[in-house]
């Protein structure tokens, strides 16, 4: 994977984090953009159901204050690495 890309981080943690299993913010968020990030040619094992409504609760629960601007926060990388994906192609 390409480390200038931003959001690699997060992305990278994602795939290793669904590879073994764990049920992690970086692994639901890449499972949000599991159909996105495929086209792109990333291998994603068995992403998370309902990964949008998982993930926020999970933010929610850890800081219910926080949870809506860390959730689009999260999306805004997610986002950022694919386009960024995008045109590294």
């Amino acid at each position: 994977m390409d480390t200038a890309l931003p959001g690699e981080d997060l992305i990278e943690s994602g795939l290793k984090d669904l590879s073994r299993g764990v049920e992690s913010v970086p692994a639901l968020l890449v499972s949000i953009g599991a159909p996105r990030l495929r086209r792109l040619g990333y291998h994603i094992p068995k992403p998370i159901p309902s990964p949008e409504h998982r993930l926020y609760e999970r933010l929610h629960r850890s800081d219910p204050e926080a949870a809506h601007s860390r959730y689009h926060a999260l999306v805004r990388r997610l986002v950022s690495f694919e386009r960024a994906a995008e045109c590294a192609r």
